[in-house]
């Protein structure tokens, strides 16, 4: 019996879009719409580790679902951040907390799970104080990532405000925080979102401002990072205002893809095998605007962006061997997506 899978599409809800898209996907990676649930900007959408339920940010602070055996949704309650609605969001392995970056009031909060999956009350929460380099975000914080260390003894906020990511231990009997080290950028460079290669020895980092990607060595011991490479994200020709954005890596730790906005591009890179070094495939343009997130077939070999700005999913093919992608079916029209998870039936 061939796989099936489900795809959940965050959106802003501003106009036309109602909240929560689920797609039904077969073998072939075709998208078909299956029932919009709406809840007000569920801007950024994440399963927790054994898929059986689903979180997403809202006005409110964070929904949380329960996910059914077909792959639909029942919602379990809405639970408030003590702030403004979040813009990432994160679960740790047993599913007990959860962690929230807030961009608009520079805040890192850890919520309590509760057995049932619903999201019950702060634990522990962070206002980042400081002052920015950059006058275009008000120099003030901007939390814009939060997500455990591969062995969850740490959280790690990633500021673009501060242009540092803080890393806190993290007490999972009390769900408090405790701050034990910064991860200091330069000044200007805007780091926006940070993830882990599978085997957890390696972080990637997106630079915003800069359009750049950094990875760094991870000391999981000690919760230090030392960087081993920085490589811009942008083609060689280029022009004109952009931004890196998102990130993602392939299971097998070999590809890792990086989104631009302005630009409106992905950059693929390799990883060596042996040295862990960086080499750029290709920088190509993605048939949409302002690519806000990415999801990696299953295959390996095919990729989708989510579009914000040109309402629009594009789903490409690609070919490692050659270094280009290309796109395969036409575009999927969705107003203002933000944010995709996808879950196998």
């Amino acid at each position: 019996m061939a796989d099936r899978y489900v795809a959940y599409v965050g959106s802003y809800t501003r106009g036309k879009s109602k909240g929560l898209t689920i797609y039904d996907i077969d073998e072939h990676f075709n998208f078909k719409q299956r029932v919009v649930y709406e809840i007000n900007n569920p801007s950024y959408v994440t399963l927790s580790h054994n898929q059986k339920f689903l979180y997403t940010s809202c006005d409110e602070g964070v929904a949380a679902f329960s996910v059914l055996d077909n792959g639909g949704l029942q919602l379990l309650n809405k639970a408030h951040v003590n702030g403004l609605r979040p813009c990432y969001l994160s679960v740790d392995k047993k599913n007990k907390y959860l962690v929230s970056a807030g961009y608009h009031d520079g805040k890192l909060t850890v919520l309590r799970i509760r057995p049932d999956g619903s999201v019950g009350e702060v634990t522990d929460e962070v206002f980042m104080t400081g002052l920015g380099s950059d006058a275009g975000r008000h120099y003030i914080c901007h939390v814009n990532c939060a997500l455990f260390s591969p062995d969850e003894r740490f959280v790690f906020s990633v500021d673009i405000g501060l242009d540092q990511v803080k890393i806190y231990e993290f007490n999972h009997k009390t769900g408090k925080l405790k701050l034990h080290g910064i991860l200091r950028c330069e000044i200007g460079e805007g780091p926006k979102h940070m993830i882990f290669s599978n085997d957890g020895k390696y972080a990637y980092l997106t630079l915003e401002d800069k359009n750049m990607v950094v990875q760094y060595a991870y000391d999981a011991e000690n919760g230090r990072f030392t960087e081993l490479q920085s490589l811009s994200t942008l083609p060689e020709k280029s022009s004109g205002y952009s931004n890196a954005v998102t990130l993602k890596i392939t299971p097998d730790d070999k590809y890792l893809y990086v989104s631009n906005s302005g630009n409106n591009s992905v950059a693929v890179y390799k990883i060596d095998e042996k040295t862990k070094e960086m080499s750029r495939v290709c920088v190509l343009p993605i048939s949409g605007e302002y690519p806000k997130d990415i999801l990696l077939g299953t295959d390996g070999k095919s990729f989708l962006c989510v579009n914000q700005m040109s309402d629009s999913m594009t789903m490409f093919d690609m070919n490692y061997e050659k270094g280009y992608f290309v796109m395969h079916r036409k575009p999927i029209k969705l107003y203002s997506p933000t944010s995709i998870k996808l879950k196998k039936l």
